[in-house]
């Protein structure tokens, strides 16, 4: 069994590693922070360029039709890079949804500006004061004629101030457990939606909170069957997750790089900090989590791609386990760095913040911990 990246897929990580090097890496990142997009409209043009937006969409709608293992050395590197954006809903969540569930019509109206670069889609799942649970979604979407109407408010959207599409979570019928849940495609410049920005200390996304009141869209924006959203939702997260997990790994190794190469020109009492023993076993320790990260990721996107049995404990063990070994090793990180570490001028600070970010991201360490207890039946 192999589900090492081949040669031509660490060919196209070094393009787009050298691409990132061009552009500054983090600078990208700081610079949203600093409320500046302009080099973040500009590398993701750079992106499109290179075909990563349209890598797994298929031939038909202007796509590579290339698999999920394809993705792992593109969100490895904007892992690297902490580029802000929905690039991880967009091809890691909304494409292989749209790919499996959408009519022909819904297809023809996304697939290709996704793959242009033209439109991007997020995730609309959490509400106010409440968590992931799907007994916990109140916004409705209520049948008239051939519409449906949507009221209700969705918050920590990410991007959800500048989306194109909201895949929206809403609750079409009275049910429990996830019946009566539906997905559905809403255009937000075809809405009357109010939008509030989200302060995150991850500083380099963006969050906002939306407000429907009586938002009409046609029935013909479901994606999948109707009530049956759970269902295809889960799908869809088991290709979100994949992708994360291959973003994170990206952090960590960026991490693990730059805090041995610290301990080599840090000097304290007449010599490197990286030949003393406590700062060598903790570095050690950082890369054993990375490699054993990256081996999770590789065979979770491979059992993903290639639909073994496994496929699903594979996806939530590894995101469940990465998900913590990005928090550990970005935290000794800045141990390492000592006080410099919390500060701006370096970016110990930028990544720790990011692995805060994804530790409850579309669910916590112990949910989808107990996803993997399910997906094993113990």
């Amino acid at each position: 069994m192999d589900f090492s990246l081949s040669e031509e897929q660490e060919m196209f990580r070094r393009s787009i590693r050298k691409f990132f090097d061009q552009h500054g890496q983090t600078s990208i990142a700081r610079d949203v922070v600093k409320g500046n997009t302009t080099s973040l409209d500009k590398v993701t043009r750079g992106l499109v360029e290179l075909g990563c937006t349209g890598m797994t969409v298929s031939e038909e709608f202007e796509g590579s039709g290339l698999g999920s293992l394809d993705l792992v050395p593109v969100f490895e590197e904007l892992g690297r890079a902490l580029l802000p954006g929905t690039l991880l809903e967009t091809i890691g969540f909304a494409i292989p949804i749209l790919e499996k569930y959408g009519t022909d019509e819904q297809k023809q109206k996304y697939l290709p500006e996704i793959a242009a670069g033209t439109k991007k889609m997020t995730l609309a799942w959490l509400e106010p004061k409440k968590g992931y649970n799907p007994d916990s979604v109140g916004v409705t979407a209520s049948a008239e004629g051939e519409s449906l109407v949507i009221n209700g408010v969705k918050s920590l959207i990410p991007d959800g101030d500048v989306v194109d599409t909201y895949i929206l979570l809403v609750r079409t019928m009275d049910g429990k457990d996830g019946a009566g849940l539906s997905l559905v495609l809403l255009d937000r410049e075809d809405t009357g939606i109010t939008v509030r920005h989200q302060k995150c200390f991850d500083e380099t996304q963006r969050l906002a909170e939306v407000t429907f009141e009586n938002v009409r869209v046609s029935k013909s924006q479901v994606l999948g069957a109707m009530n049956q959203g759970w269902d295809v939702l889960q799908e869809g997260l088991l290709h979100l997750n994949g992708a994360l997990c291959s973003l994170m790994v990206g952090g960590m190794d960026r991490i693990v790089e730059m805090t041995a190469e610290y301990a080599t020109i840090r000097v304290q009492f007449g010599q490197p900090i990286g030949r003393f023993q406590a700062i060598k076993h903790g570095i050690v320790d950082m890369k054993t989590d990375l490699e054993t990260a990256r081996s999770l990721s590789y065979y979770a996107n491979w059992a993903l791609e290639t639909d073994v049995d496994d496929k699903k404990a594979a996806i939530y063990s590894a995101r469940a386990f990465i998900t913590e070994a990005y928090i550990r090793i970005a935290s000794q990180s800045i141990q390492i760095h000592g006080g410099i570490g919390v500060t701006e001028e370096l970016d110990c600070q930028l990544y720790l913040k990011r692995a805060r970010y994804y530790e409850n991201y579309l669910g916590s360490v112990q949910q989808y911990r107990e996803k993997t207890a399910l997906a094993l039946n113990w």
